[in-house]
């Protein structure tokens, strides 16, 4: 008996090294199927196949990932906990559970599994007997392992009637790693070693004879490719070939990708469009043979020196949706493209001497300006603020400069002719100048745009996005839907449709802590890389359950019968609830009191606005356990990135002295959510804090107050928000749109500051910006005025009236600054400017339909035109303020309370 014992467990070793399951139950649970269908313990027991052995146990696999499913529907991971929710909708992809900090998983799996070419090797991946039993060290037996692991979650994301499927096995087998001697810190590395782990296992499927020739290996064919590495060595060139597989390109010092792959590839004297200085190395790199597959690493993370932690880059970089690798970086075209490099350095130096030429010709306007008269007006010279508007007619004043007595209209006007003759002159030669520039620049930028140059086209596959810093963030990815022409986000469990638009705004840069991290593009002229599976015989596409192998096929039927026994089981449960709930709300009478047991109630304790870390003493523990939590936050220094006030209104509260009755009620209020109540420890814990706020009596509670302060945190967080999107419109170029969510801001963080410090935001970031907004969109305005364009001065007017001076208005009634008092100024002395200038008549009765209100805003009643409305989740509000108080960090460091 022993014996056969120990013959079990060494037969269950060995197949959890053939087949890669790890789970001892579940291999246990397949022989006994198997050995009961097929076998006798005595006779068979080495007799049992793999194939066999390997079908009974993705049967009982699919049971695990059921029951897995089913246990961590609840865990607090943030996906609904309806049955609705949890069934995949028609035609829409499937998304992947975020196990722990796992969404990096996610981004990566994806993108590779919607790339059909490689789709199709996982679900088919499939080793001989021979081959498996040569297979005999750890890291082998690992990757296959991992290789069944991940044929299942491919399965599943085919097939499956789940809108997410769990990757847990396949990422334990990830981690199990990075805890031994090979582990590693960041997601890069997990992000290589898995692919480092698919291009072993691949090995051993293309060539178990000899693990080195890896000609045959799709992991090579489809993602490595070769370039050649030329420098200059004792007069002569050297050169080398290196293979590459994702390709690493810095951020730092470039704009773009063709920016940045010159400046990766081709390291001696580089010619950028945009580079001012050429980098020299004496080395440069040229692509001899592209992968279908060509995916850039970007470099968005850097180590401070000085601040001893990495750092994310948050620069912006731009990237095309098709990019032409012909144009500059292939080694065959090496004399073509030096020969443009030349033509690049020769037509930038005719635009530096062109450009040189502009400037000369325009210093004299830079210096000073003609009033309407001809005559110069020196810089230092001041145009006089007449008000109010009738008085037409400047002060008499001394002149700063000698003067002639008298000058005769004969003198004037040959003086007239002269200064008209020159002005044309110079105009003639701007305007040639201007011409002369945009057409070399065009030249530049058409430099490498030729077809001869434009052959070898790749197009963008997948966009791997990480939002956050270096220490932390989140994953998620844009991958390319060539089916159906569209974009999809892909983020943990959510599978949304997408735009190009979108994805810019997340994945360049520079605007928020977003930026992408991974690019991958494909070849346009390989077809079969995005091509559906189709049927040998019928020629017909296949898809879903069609294209699995009937091994995967079975597991996955499997699965889905599973998961729609537990919707029944859920649905059952669901509607006791229900009944439960309906019989439990309803009114319970309260329990008559007996005058002489009853204790005299203590005398009610004057209510302080003194706050202390102490929950009230009669609070249970979840309550002792929030109530200390928030109130050490509410202790956390505030910076210019982060706000405590943001994450919770009690942090509000605590911060602003509120009455002890406030912040009670507001804690009850909380732990009372029915929407929290998603298991019995919580339900517990919502009744008895709806039956303590029932016991608080109309005279203990002044409604009125306690709402007050909720408003108040609402407004609170309103602001921010409105602060926040004036900002990121800022520096997204919507100048408009940025003065009037800023302009709502700084009137409505006043209100919050007559009421106390705490209560609002420092109001010295909202006037900043708001003084930027005003100087920029009055010089757009001005220009626009002068423009021959009806519709350009109608535009002028539309900024002056709706967009600046309400702004004044209320600028001037709330407590201006002297800030704001020299940006009226300025305002104000633009306009008046235009007084003593020659100008059509309709131009001038529109001036003096406005300038009046500018000279004087107390003159009428001005409302703001009302923003859209905006976010305030706690979550996105604190991300933002994050990502935009970096992004302008280094030009203003204002400190936000």
């Amino acid at each position: 008996m022993f014996a056969c014992l120990f013959q079990s467990q060494m037969l269950l070793n060995q197949l959890r090294e053939i087949t890669g399951i790890q789970d001892l139950q579940v291999l246990q649970s397949a022989l006994n199927v198997c050995l009961q269908q097929h076998l006798s313990m005595y006779s068979g027991l080495y007799c049992l196949t793999y194939s066999c052995f390997y079908s009974r146990a993705l049967e009982v696999s699919a049971e695990e990932n059921a029951a897995r499913m089913k246990r961590k529907r609840c865990e607090g991971s943030g996906e609904s906990c309806s049955p609705a929710d949890w069934i995949r909708q028609e035609d829409c992809p499937v998304g992947i559970r975020n196990v722990g900090n796992t969404c990096w998983f996610s981004a990566v799996i994806q993108s590779l599994f919607h790339l059909p070419v490689f789709r199709r090797l996982v679900l088919n991946y499939c080793l001989s007997e021979r081959v498996l039993e040569k297979c005999k060290s750890h890291s082998e037996k690992r990757n296959i392992a991992f290789m069944q692991e991940l044929r299942c979650l491919f399965a599943l994301m085919v097939g499956s009637n789940r809108r997410f499927v769990d990757p847990s096995a396949a990422v334990e087998l990830l981690r199990d790693a990075f805890r031994t001697s090979e582990a590693q810190q960041d997601v890069s590395e997990f992000t290589h070693k898995l692919l480092d782990w698919l291009e072993d296992a691949f090995q051993l499927a293309a060539n178990g004879n000899n693990p080195e020739d890896k000609q045959n290996n799709p992991m090579v064919q489809l993602f490595y490719g070769t370039f050649v590495a030329e420098r200059l060595h004792a007069g002569k060139i050297v050169s080398n070939i290196e293979q590459f597989g994702q390709y690493p390109l810095q951020v730092n010092g470039f704009n773009n990708l063709d920016e940045c792959l010159e400046g990766a590839m081709v390291e001696g004297d580089i010619e950028s469009l945009h580079s001012d200085q050429p980098v020299s190395s004496g080395q440069e790199r040229w692509f001899s043979k592209l992968p279908p597959v060509l995916t850039f690493e970007l470099s968005r993370f850097e180590f401070n020196q000085s601040l001893g932690r990495p750092e994310k880059i948050h620069k912006k970089l731009e990237f095309p949706q098709v990019i032409y690798m012909d144009s500059r970086y292939l080694h065959k075209n090496v004399d073509q493209t030096h020969g443009r490099r030349g033509d690049v350095k020769r037509l930038k130096d005719q635009l530096t001497v062109l450009q040189q030429k502009l400037e000369g010709q325009t210093e004299p306007d830079d210096a000073g300006s003609s009033d309407g008269s001809g005559c110069p007006q020196t810089a230092t010279q001041k145009t006089p603020i007449h008000k109010p508007f009738t008085q037409c007619r400047p002060p008499m004043e001394v002149p700063l400069q000698p003067a002639p007595h008298s000058v005769t209209e004969e003198e004037l006007y040959f003086v007239r002719s002269c200064l008209q003759r020159w002005r044309a002159e110079v105009e003639n030669t701007v305007n040639e100048l201007k011409a002369s520039i945009d057409k070399v620049s065009q030249a530049l930028e058409g430099m490498y745009s030729d077809n001869s140059l434009c052959q070898v086209s790749y197009r963008l596959h997948a966009v791997l996005v990480h939002e956050g810093q270096a220490s932390a963030g989140h994953y998620w990815a844009y991958i390319y839907d060539h089916a159906n022409k569209r974009w999809l986000k892909y983020n943990d469990v959510m599978v949304t449709e997408s735009t190009w638009e979108e994805l810019v705004r997340d994945s360049y840069g520079g605007m928020t802590n977003a930026s992408a991290y991974c690019l991958m593009y494909i070849s346009d002229k390989l077809p079969y890389l995005i091509a559906e599976d189709t049927d040998d015989e019928t020629g017909q596409a296949l898809k879903g359950m069609d294209s699995l192998p009937s091994i995967l096929r079975s597991y996955v039927r499997e699965d889905n019968r599973w998961f729609q026994q537990e919707l029944r089981e859920w649905e059952e449960q669901f509607c006791q609830a229900q009944c439960e709930e309906v019989h439990t709300e309803k009114p319970i009478p309260e329990e008559p009191q007996n005058p002489e047991q009853e204790p005299n109630p203590e005398p009610a304790q004057e209510q302080t606005n003194e706050v202390s870390g102490e929950p009230p003493t009669d609070s249970t523990p979840a309550f002792h356990e929030e109530y200390s939590r928030l109130y050490e936050l509410s202790q956390e220094e505030t910076t210019p990135q982060q706000d405590p006030r943001l994450q919770h209104v009690l942090v509000y509260l605590f911060q602003n002295q509120a009455p002890n009755r406030v912040i009670e009620r507001t804690l009850l209020e909380q732990f009372g959510d029915r929407n929290l109540s998603f298991d019995d420890r919580a339900v517990s814990i919502m009744r008895e804090a709806r039956s303590k706020i029932r016991l608080i009596k109309p005279e203990d509670m002044d409604m009125d107050e306690y709402l007050q302060w909720h408003d108040d945190y609402s407004m609170f967080k309103t602001v921010f928000a409105y602060l926040l999107t004036g900002l990121e419109q800022y520096q997204n170029g919507k100048i408009r749109e940025a003065l009037n969510y800023l302009a709502h801001a700084h009137q409505d963080n006043s209100v919050l500051l007559r009421k106390g410090e705490r209560k609002g935001v420092d109001q010295s970031l909202i006037a900043l910006y708001r003084i930027k907004c005003l100087k920029e969109l009055n010089e757009n305005a001005a220009t626009l005025f002068k423009s021959p364009d009806a519709n350009d001065v109608a535009e002028a007017m539309t900024i002056m009236n709706e967009c600046i001076i309400p702004c004044m208005h209320l600028m001037v009634r709330d407590s201006v600054s002297q800030e704001d008092l020299d940006v009226i100024e300025l305002i104000r002395s633009c306009w008046c400017s235009y007084l003593g200038q020659d100008m059509d008549d309709s131009l001038q009765e529109k001036l003096s339909e406005f300038l009046p209100r500018v000279l004087d805003c107390s003159a009428e009643m001005v409302v703001l035109k009302e923003p859209p409305k905006v976010r305030k989740s706690p979550h996105n509000l604190c991300s933002r303020l994050t990502a935009v108080m970096e992004s302008i960090h280094s030009t203003s460091v204002v400190t936000v309370k």
